[in-house]
Formats: structure tokens, sequence, C-alpha cells
């Protein structure tokens, strides 16, 4: 009879190797991530910038935005 230690009193199982479509998953999903966080990446970096230009910039917008009103006619009977 062996003697038993804690080498050999426990079996030791191997994880169960990747299967093809959790490799695809895991590739795509990982794709996915990067191509999210370069996305935000730019959004972060152009919402910055337009900020910045807005700030710097003297608001000509609300000088051509404004209405002219136009004189009411009278209708004479």
């Amino acid at each position: 009879m062996t003697k038993l230690t804690k080498n050999n009193l426990f079996k030791v199982y191997d994880s169960k190797p990747e299967t093809a479509m959790e490799k695809t998953t895991r590739v795509v999903r990982q794709m996915v991530d990067e191509e999210t966080e370069q996305r935000q990446a730019k959004v972060t970096r152009l919402r910055n910038t337009r900020l910045e230009r807005e700030a710097n910039t003297p608001s000509e917008t609300t000088a051509k935005t404004a209405r002219k009103t136009r004189p009411s006619r009278t209708v004479s009977k």
C-alpha cells in the first residue's frame, strides 16, 4: 500500500481545453473591447478640442440666430 500524502491524496484535474467557439468568442470580445476603448478615447479627445475651441472663440452664433422682428402691418378698412 502506498503512503498517502497531500500530493497523491487528491486528484488533480486539468482544466478542460478551450473549445473553438470559446476561443473565437474570447478573441472577438477582446477586439470589440479594444475598439470601444479607442472610440471612447477619440470621442473624449474631440469633445475636449471642441470645448476648447468654443471657449477661445467669441460667440458669433448668438448674433446670427437672433431674429429680426418685422414691423406689423395694419390693415385699413
